[in-house]
């Protein structure tokens, strides 16, 4: 009787197959749900409290004159001074004494007083206070002196906000993917692994296990930041969120993948985990350098225009100009061009790595020598 052997699995189901038991791995980790859960609530506490004290207004100073003195007559938190002519009021907003001055609708020059129903207009610099005007007997006319594309705290906030999920997920997957691959070959598990699956399959499973895990990441913190967003009432800053989240988490995916198999490449160049920090550290500091840029430049256009287009830091400079205002529709579809080009060549150049160190023991093998060896 001739004896059957078990067909060797497709390549598609090898990846499916070893993406599976990354995910599973992941998801038994006590360490990892916990930290996981302790980020959710971080961040959900983050948008909430952010989101009220935008919207406190306890002892917001505000400008009046003796025809408007009776519109914030009795409304609690504010400061009010007043003013003996519209033009001081309004010199006080500019010179940042006073928050807003509500002033008569005809003495404000472009505030198109002919056109509005309110006598009065809320004047301010380049934002007014919302809840301020919420507190109003009826939603007056609104004039800013100097509009900027958005508020500098939101831009600030927003600017953490991208960086710093790029920065957690990227970094905390791919260190787990390169401490895996180490993992693997030290116990010799990887032997086992291509004696039934290829190497390149082994790592796309790995690959896109992973990847399954930080977008699933980034839906709920997307859903975390919506709903936080919904109950402290900031409608105008969720409406304006909606499009950069979408190409956020579409610019994360693709950086990600690149990201991904590098760290899975840097992993296979060593056999001991003491020595994954000396393969793993120029990408750890490709992934942290973003967040630290968009941070101290989040004001400047030239610096986010150049990081839109460097594929290492266009997932979290790219969203936040679309948040900005300042992108135009094609640059999106551009920078994702070159990420996804840039994605491919990583691929392909960690696929190469990871194949002919994989089995190489001792030493860490030189870069070089990884990408040499046939």
């Amino acid at each position: 009787m001739t004896r059957l052997h078990p067909a060797a699995p497709s390549a598609a189901q090898g990846v499916w197959l070893v993406a599976e038991r990354e995910i599973g791995s992941r998801l038994r980790s006590k360490a990892f749900v916990i930290s996981t859960l302790i980020l959710f609530a971080i961040a959900l506490g983050g948008v909430i409290w952010g989101g009220f004290a935008a919207k406190n207004v306890s002892d917001t100073k505000v400008a009046v004159t003796a025809e408007t003195a009776t519109v914030v007559a009795g409304l609690p938190g504010l400061e009010v001074t007043t003013a003996a002519t519209t033009d001081a009021a309004l010199a006080a907003v500019r010179d940042g004494d006073v928050k807003a001055a509500i002033v008569p609708s005809a003495d404000v020059p472009g505030a198109a007083a002919s056109t509005s129903p309110f006598p009065y207009t809320v004047v301010g610099d380049q934002d007014v206070p919302q809840s301020l005007v919420a507190q109003l007997s009826a939603t007056p006319q609104v004039h800013l002196l100097d509009p900027p594309s958005t508020d500098g705290m939101l831009r600030y906030f927003a600017a953490i906000g991208f960086g710093v999920v790029f920065l957690m997920a990227a970094s905390t997957f791919g260190g787990t993917i390169a401490q895996s691959v180490v993992e693997e070959k030290q116990t010799r598990v990887v032997e086992l692994l291509i004696s039934a699956i290829p190497v390149r399959v082994l790592l796309a499973g790995k690959v896109i296990g992973n990847t399954i895990l930080a977008m699933a990441q980034i839906l709920v913190l997307a859903a975390i930041a919506i709903v936080g967003l919904s109950i402290t009432g900031q409608d105008a800053v969720l409406t304006g969120l909606g499009a950069p989240i979408v190409w956020f988490a579409v610019f994360f995916l693709f950086g990600f993948i690149l990201l991904a198999s590098l760290f899975a490449a840097a992993g296979s160049m060593v056999s001991r985990q003491e020595d994954i920090g000396s393969t793993t550290f120029p990408l750890t500091m490709l992934v942290m350098l973003p967040y630290f840029l968009v941070i101290f430049f989040n004001d400047s256009p030239v610096v986010l225009a150049v990081m839109s287009y460097v594929p290492f830091s266009a997932p979290v400079a790219m969203p936040l100009r679309l948040y900005l205002g300042t992108a135009q529709v094609w640059e999106p579809i551009v920078a994702l061009i070159v990420l996804i080009a840039t994605c491919v060549g990583a691929v392909l150049v960690g696929a190469r790595i990871y194949q002919n160190t994989l089995l190489r023991m001792g030493a860490r093998v030189k870069l070089s020598e990884a990408l040499s060896r046939a």
